[in-house]
């Protein structure tokens, strides 16, 4: 591989293609900057930030080229798309773009594996000639990260990083070993799993002063998902509140009808339910249709008690 087996003309075909390469990346730059959204490869960094528990080796495999979207460490070297950021990695790829096309065959790459997504150790200018040339599979020593959340190939870096986040909530709260049939917890938003442990530290508090007694961690956990977080998650999903706010989860919702029971609380001076609240967060910030017909419902109510 090492060796130049190429002909002229197999460097003249590389050269045009590596000048076409090389407009790609710029424009994709561009319309990344104007988005203002990250432009380079995913860091293996991000991914240890998991909190995998262990590794295993799964030895040769063929492997989805388009799941190859992070590197261990030369992120930086190339942009979102495993396009060549800098000459030196653009001069190499028209090198090997010329062997490739006098017939040489490459070795396998090597890579780690996290959920769906591989980051490459070793081989990361065979990745983006694969990639160019729109190869569809590519032979690779695959070690594969067991890790708690999952991970998908289209996740961006805030995806990572908020999945770090659970990963981080899963450690603290041992949930998944305590419930193990427990939904996956996901926020379209930074730093509210702490807004999460604070809820069940709030829970375990109350729970104590009612009983009398010390409630454990482990019992508060429990007690939080089945009393208070599962029975949420379905009067959302009864009201079919998700499709009212886009780009958002039903942890994110869970957190909204929390602070609006707590407000209604203090209102009223009545604890409702969480279908209640859930049903009287719609009324208040659903829909305008909605929020008019709870409207006209409620002085068609008055209404009636006048006559």
């Amino acid at each position: 591989m090492t060796m130049d087996q190429s002909t002229p003309r197999e460097s003249w075909q590389a050269e045009y293609e590596a000048k076409r390469l090389e407009w790609r990346a710029r424009l994709l730059e561009l319309v990344h900057r104007f988005k203002g959204e990250p432009d380079t490869l995913l860091s293996f960094h991000e991914a240890l930030a998991l909190r995998p528990r262990g590794e295993h080796h799964l030895g040769l495999r063929s492997i989805e080229v388009d799941k190859v979207v992070g590197s261990v460490d030369r992120y930086e070297d190339f942009h979102r798309h495993f396009l060549p950021r800098t000459p030196h990695t653009l001069e190499r790829w028209k090198r090997l773009r010329a062997l490739q096309l006098s017939g040489v065959e490459f070795p396998p790459i090597e890579v780690y594996q996290v959920g769906e997504a591989y980051f490459v150790k070793d081989g990361h200018h065979r990745v983006a000639l694969a990639k160019a040339t729109g190869q569809k599979y590519i032979d690779a020593y695959v070690i594969a990260l067991d890790v708690p959340v999952p991970v998908e190939a289209k996740d961006t870096l805030k995806d990572l990083i908020l999945k770090a986040e659970y990963a981080h909530f899963l450690e603290k709260t041992r949930l998944k070993e305590l419930v193990p049939e427990a939904e996956d917890i996901l926020f379209s938003t930074l730093g509210r799993y702490d807004i999460l442990l604070d809820h069940i530290a709030t829970r375990r508090y109350f729970k104590g002063l009612e009983e009398g007694r010390e409630v454990s961690w482990e019992e508060a956990v429990v007690d939080w998902y089945q009393n208070l977080y599962k029975p949420t998650l379905e009067a959302i999903r009864k009201l079919g509140l998700l499709a009212e706010f886009p780009g958002r989860t039903e942890a994110d919702l869970y957190l909204w009808i929390m602070d609006h029971r707590y407000f209604l609380a203090q209102e009223l001076g009545a604890e409702l339910s969480p279908e209640e609240a859930a049903r009287s967060y719609e009324a208040r910030f659903g829909p305008w249709w909605k929020r008019r017909g709870s409207g006209l419902k409620a002085w068609f109510r008055s209404w009636g008690s006048r006559r």
